[in-house]
């Protein structure tokens, strides 16, 4: 029986066609790719295969101690603070996410604050603290779950070990 042979084939993956690649080139099929950065987000972002993925199911703000829910600024800095307080407690940070998708409804006058969001958002996205934007959306819907929010965010993470 003859013994069972692993080969690699990289080293000859660097020759193409004749040419050599740069290890550049290898290394950024490696990496988390962001394209059409915007002022709140890019427009796309590709995760390479080797990634790790962390998904955080659809959250919302906690009751204040007033008891009321807050505005959507408020709620949505609250929601965001949940997230990073569960991304560190798992070893990962804010500027691991790359998409964030928002569910908003109108207020008891019937107004969507989405400038209300977009000040919270920009509390924990493109800062000096975390430079990094995720893709995004956000849509406005009829209601949600919990009676007084405004807002539920989910959030999916990645990051190349």
């Amino acid at each position: 029986m003859k013994a069972l042979r692993i080969f690699s084939l990289a080293p000859a993956a660097l020759v193409l066609g004749g040419m050599l690649a740069t290890s550049a080139a290898l290394v950024t099929a490696q990496e988390i790719e962001r394209k059409g950065e915007g002022r709140h987000f890019y427009t796309t972002i590709r995760v390479p295969a080797n990634a790790e993925i962390l998904y955080l199911s659809g959250s919302g703000a906690s009751r204040q101690e007033n008891g009321t829910w807050g505005d959507m600024e408020q709620q949505t800095i609250d929601t965001f603070n949940g997230f990073k307080e569960t991304l560190e407690a798992e070893g990962w940070s804010m500027s691991d996410i790359i998409q964030v998708r928002g569910f908003g409804v109108s207020d008891e006058f019937g107004l969507l604050d989405f400038d209300g969001f977009n000040r919270a958002y920009r509390q924990f996205f493109g800062t000096v603290e975390n430079p990094q934007k995720p893709v995004r959306s956000f849509v406005e819907i009829e209601d949600l779950v919990v009676d007084g929010w405004l807002v539920e965010i989910e959030v999916r993470a990645a990051r190349v070990p």
